[in-house]
């Protein structure tokens, strides 16, 4: 490694030592008030003020998204590195997705590279990436132009084990609204046109359907609207899926008999429905070998052991979406301990937790470390440029 480079490093992961408190103390403020898709308003303003007192020039409200925030600094006419904060919760779950942790991550790598200066040896757009758990919010900010310009994009995510990737598969949300009569169950049985009837008919073929899916097709949903007491029928009810597929093809082709479901619903209970089928799409994971390779020599300096990714389950997130349109790193940072799953209550336990802490330092330290690897090394740009314009999905 050239002595510039080994310095710069240095200096980087002495930076994010120096922020470490303030880091981990955004993490857990984030943890402690969990917001939803679109609606993180708390979380993308501390962000964004943090990054605004330490100097960047941060647009809030970007590429379309209220809670989308965007950065640009360094060397206007060298390679560019797009680095990303994702803060979105869960329902009743709140941060067991560990958003927090990856609002943190992004954070510090962001403010280690800034403090080089007029060292910095290229350019970083460090962005703030609402809702990632639902309605494919770095599809939207792509389609406004957040990742033009950008020569690779990055960011960390936690889980309960340790890669140099991830894989993921395409998904598609719908929404079904089943609109019939109210009324007393008791004095009008039989008389159909209860939207909880179709709502509930519709849910079972789709689950029937299930049976007829093919390798790395899925479907799970809820009926998130159904009433509230059962001697008065709700006028309207509602159901939200996921539908998911190896490839965009197959996506496609699941919306007609997932659509006929939810007309059996209509039919039978003689209601109303209207479909909704989400604005963007999930895309699979285009993993991109070289960034992932600096990425793991990284994060092994560091202390961090690893397994292989494609050992493991497929999941998603709109993080593919990036991947198809620039090279693109997504490593798993450990967190908790091995089988406490993303989206499980106990996850947000660990994602305030020292070893979650941890994962904060470690990652920032990893991700501007691989950043600098980029943006210094011209054979790395090149060996990640081929990937992805070789390269595939990989499901």
């Amino acid at each position: 490694m050239p002595a510039e480079l080994s310095n710069l490093k240095n200096e980087c992961c002495a930076t994010v030592d120096r922020l470490a408190a303030q880091l981990i103390d955004i993490s857990h403020r984030i943890h402690a008030t969990p917001e939803l898709a679109f609606s993180e308003y708390r979380a993308a303003s501390l962000l964004a003020e943090t990054a605004r007192a330490a100097g960047l020039d941060v647009e809030q409200g970007a590429f379309g998204l209220d809670t989308a925030f965007s950065a640009e600094f360094g060397q206007p006419d060298g390679p560019r590195v797009a680095i990303l904060s994702e803060y979105d919760a869960l329902p009743e779950v709140g941060h067991a997705c560990g958003h927090n942790i990856i609002a943190a991550i992004g954070l510090g790598a962001t403010l280690a590279l800034h403090a080089l200066g007029q060292r910095m040896p290229g350019g970083v757009r460090y962005l703030g990436t609402p809702a990632e758990e639902r309605g494919c919010g770095k599809e939207l900010m792509a389609r406004r132009g957040a990742f033009d310009g950008v020569d690779a994009a990055m960011m960390l995510h936690p889980a309960c084990v340790e890669t140099k990737a991830i894989r993921t598969i395409c998904i598609s949300e719908v929404y079904a609204t089943f609109t019939g009569r109210s009324g007393h169950p008791a004095l009008g049985t039989g008389t159909s046109s209860y939207a909880v009837d179709a709502a509930v008919v519709a849910h079972q073929a789709i689950m029937a359907l299930r049976a007829k899916f093919g390798q790395g097709e899925q479907i799970h949903g809820v009926l998130s609207k159904c009433g509230i007491v059962p001697n008065v029928f709700p006028t309207e009810t509602e159901a939200h899926y996921f539908v998911r597929a190896a490839t965009v093809a197959q996506l496609k082709a699941l919306r007609k008999p997932i659509e006929d479901c939810l007309m059996l619903g209509k039919s039978v209970a003689g209601c109303q429905v209207t479909i909704r089928w989400s604005d963007a799409d999930y895309l699979g994971m285009k993993v991109n070998t070289p960034l992932a390779d600096a990425y793991e020599r990284n994060a092994r300096a560091l202390g961090r052991q690893f397994v292989d990714y494609r050992g493991l389950p497929a999941g998603g997130g709109d993080i593919g979406n990036v991947s198809v349109r620039v090279p693109t790193l997504h490593p798993l940072i450990a967190c908790a301990p091995f089988g406490v799953m993303l989206h499980d209550p106990e996850f947000a336990k660990y994602a305030r937790s020292p070893s979650g802490d941890a994962a904060i330092v470690d990652g920032a330290k990893a991700i501007a470390m691989t950043a600098l690897d980029f943006l210094c090394d011209e054979g790395l740009q090149r060996e990640a440029g081929t990937a992805f314009v070789n390269g595939e999905a990989v499901q």
